[in-house]
């Protein structure tokens, strides 16, 4: 008897956890079914994969998407079209929203906004502060949470708890592995009067290394003492790198595409406010140093930290110009660019992208292409070569800093949970995200 499956990816090079084949894949109910030869099944759809590669479905595990209260700047709409574009099949969404994401309420507020609007599935970050530590074990137990997140330096109103004791508190107060921005703010704010107004080459001296290194040593010290796991985001030092390569008994590591292929002074100097980000991007010995730590496995995770500001808030003359930039949509070619140039293996990209997280947040059914798993799948071209433009960046923001990087690897096909939502540039299936599912916080069946 002929089996049927809803999808099949026929003749595609797959990369599986035991490595690259080339082989079909059959997807019924959202799931994969199979992989194998299936020349002799049917489907309701075949889509011929030859010369193509199909990976796991891209996690963004670090994203600002701006609503509620920035939505001038972005939204759970735009910005989730502009990742499904890009490759990217699922993001974790941060808190400093307005109002911050810092009881269950608003936790809930931001899950009913994304339901019906947001096409690439999703999950939020519940945000820390001094007075919530009460609140965070319900929110870090809500589906459709993907953690805590807390801001040791770098964000504005209650989400920042720079002390020890407070962060103590937080993570002595919860269960999950907490993600943390490590800039020492104590430091920050003894460095501000540095800036030179209108010179953004003066940012990386105002936040400067030893505040993303202070900080990243009082963290390690706090998360043994309280025996919790931590999870760093956004590594841009040379030196923290090395700390933090003793210290995978408890810390997990995020690096960006920015901070690998941007370098101080030239990216202000050419792109002057689109280049301001926290932490800063720095020279180019940080820059070789992540990518040591990238193939040395010390690196486990990547995401993009998508940021967007307008172009008029760039446009103020430092320091009085907003710090982030878009990046989802160019996380997938800005990374199949450095791995044409052989910077890194595809197997090493799709270990950041998929399996990482799916190791470091705890994935119910995501991040491998696996019998059983979500029909997740980033499908590319790893030879076709395209200029990132502007306009081709669909944030709501209207600009990336990339734009005119030519670029060498493009996605082709965004698909979730067995359907095609991005083919060939073109979004095909609007809205269909849904809450990403995690192993802590599973919800009793039957």
């Amino acid at each position: 008897m002929t089996q049927v499956f809803d999808l099949i990816l026929r003749g595609g090079t797959v990369v599986t956890p035991g490595g690259q084949i080339q082989t079909d894949i059959g997807i019924i109910n959202e799931r994969i079914a199979r992989i194998g030869d299936l020349s002799q099944a049917a489907a309701g759809e075949i889509y011929g994969a030859a010369g193509l590669h199909i990976l796991p479905g891209v996690i963004d595990s670090q994203v600002h998407f701006r609503e509620p209260g920035l939505e001038h700047k972005a939204d759970l709409e735009t910005e989730a079209r502009s990742a499904a574009l890009g490759g990217v099949t699922a993001v974790f969404e941060m808190p400093n929203t307005n109002p911050s994401t810092i009881t269950p309420d608003l936790l809930q507020d931001k899950l009913n906004r994304a339901k019906g609007r947001m096409d690439v599935d999703h999950a939020f970050y519940a945000g820390a502060t001094h007075t919530n530590t009460d609140l965070l074990p319900e929110m870090e137990r809500m589906v459709g949470c993907c953690g805590v997140k807390v801001f040791m330096g770098a964000s504005t109103g209650d989400l920042l708890v720079q002390d020890d004791e407070g962060v103590a508190a937080v993570i002595k107060a919860i269960k999950r592995r907490a993600a943390f921005h490590s800039e020492d703010e104590y430091r920050l704010a003894e460095r501000r009067p540095l800036a030179r107004t209108g010179d953004w080459t003066s940012h990386p001296e105002v936040r400067d290394v030893e505040s993303a290194v202070m900080s990243t040593k009082r963290l390690l010290r706090i998360a043994r003492a309280a025996g919790k796991r931590i999870h760093v985001l956004h590594i841009s030092t040379a030196e923290e790198l090395e700390i933090l390569r003793d210290a995978k008994d408890v810390a997990s590591v995020e690096c960006l595409p920015q901070h690998l292929t941007l370098a101080a002074p030239e990216c202000y100097e050419r792109l002057k406010g689109y280049a301001q980000m926290n932490p800063p991007i720095r020279e180019a010995r940080h820059r070789e140093a992540l990518w040591r730590a990238v193939n040395a496995g010390i690196v486990d995770v990547m995401g993009s930290d998508h940021a967007p500001h307008t172009k008029e808030e760039k446009a103020r003359p430092y320091p009085a110009s907003p710090s982030g930039m878009p990046g989802v949509q160019t996380l997938v070619p800005i990374m199949l660019t450095h791995v044409n140039e052989g910077k890194l293996s595809l197997q090493r990209f799709v270990e950041l992208t998929s399996a990482g997280p799916q190791r470091v947040f705890g994935l119910a059914d995501k991040g491998r292409i696996a019998e059983g798993y979500h029909a997740d799948f980033t499908i590319v071209d790893l030879k076709h070569k395209e200029t990132i433009t502007a306009d081709w960046s669909k944030s709501k923001c209207g600009w990336t800093p990339f734009d005119g990087f030519e670029a060498t690897g493009w996605p082709v096909a965004t698909v979730i949970r067995g359907g095609f939502v991005m083919r060939d540039g073109e979004i095909t299936r609007k809205g269909g995200g849904k809450p990403v599912r995690f192993n802590e916080t599973l919800e009793p069946q039957g």
